[in-house]
């Protein structure tokens, strides 16, 4: 794994090793046991969209690994004033031992590993998010102890959230129902990756929510307003209505389902404080995921030795 900017990029065994990976890390962690995998190493954290667990979740992780990170906002580098990717990437490989950046555009995201020689991680585009895909892979094999065969129900926007899930779902062999507005379906090629990587399970498309929540294990649902969409939020609130996670659609779900969100959440449009807060949500356990699941990442990516 040369780089982690798609799931899609990566190979089965690949995300199993990070998943892993991510489940000894949070092991050590948690016992105080020191893991310095990346000692005297260098990520340079690239943010054009604000952040708080990205951020927080990158920065400790390379503290607690021995490394160093360096926040670099758009404001702060020239990258933001015109300098071209090229440059940038080749400067950058100069210096640091890896990149962490949080942008707009997947083709940017691709050009730093295409002319920098050091590994590039994706921590969001407006495309995927596949950072917090295996985070919330990794709470999901914690609360059930498997992947393989359970169902999955994304309810709301198709966005970089659903398109990333739903290639961590195939990957991992998870029946994934996604369930959106006809206006804000997927990225239809998006699906197309996840369907070609679904070996034993399926990739399900549909308006109905109450299809895909039936019998469902886990329900994920996102902010239906994303950073730069401000202004739809009128629009999106009156559309988005029948796509609420409420206690009524919950009830169709298996009786030891969980509730995951990437948050931030708006209690109220997206997800009612019933379900949010309630027994079935493991937010705040898929939160702190981040800080595991990537560690397991930038480890595997930059480590010498880590085995």
């Amino acid at each position: 794994m040369k780089h982690f900017i798609s799931i899609t990029d990566i190979t089965k065994q690949e995300f199993d090793d990070i998943l892993t990976l991510a489940h000894k890390l949070k092991k050590m962690q948690k016992a105080g046991t020191p893991h310095p995998y990346l000692s005297g190493k260098s990520l340079g954290m690239i943010f054009a969209k604000s952040s708080t667990r990205t951020r927080v979740s990158f920065e400790v992780g390379m503290y607690q690994l021995g490394g160093h990170p360096l926040f670099l906002s758009s404001n702060d580098i020239q990258l933001g004033r015109g300098e071209t990717i090229y440059d940038t990437a080749n400067v950058l490989s100069g210096m640091l031992d890896g990149i962490m950046i949080r942008t707009f555009s997947q083709d940017d995201v691709y050009d730093l590993a295409k002319y920098g020689s050091i590994p590039v991680i994706n921590a969001l585009t407006d495309l995927e998010h596949p950072c917090q895909a295996m985070a919330d892979m990794q709470t999901i094999y914690e609360e059930f102890g498997k992947l393989e065969g359970l169902k999955f129900a994304y309810v709301g926007d198709g966005n970089n959230m659903a398109h990333s899930l739903a290639h961590a779902c195939a990957m991992a062999g998870i029946d994934c129902y996604i369930a959106t507005p006809e206006k804000y379906k997927c990225v239809p090629d998006q699906i197309e990756k996840a369907k070609d990587l679904a070996k034993n399970c399926k990739i399900v498309e549909t308006v109905d929510p109450e299809e895909a929540m039936k019998g469902a294990d886990i329900v994920y649902t996102d902010t239906w307003v994303s950073m730069g969409q401000e202004s739809e939020k009128e629009t999106k609130v009156k559309e988005f209505g029948d796509y609420q996670v409420n206690k009524k659609l919950f009830s169709l779900t298996s009786e030891n389902s969980i509730f995951l969100h990437c948050l931030p959440a708006y209690r109220g449009f997206e997800v009612t404080e019933d379900v949010i807060d309630g027994p079935h949500s493991r937010i705040f356990q898929e939160a702190e995921n981040r800080l595991h699941a990537q560690k397991a990442i930038m480890t595997m990516l930059m480590a010498d030795s880590y085995k």
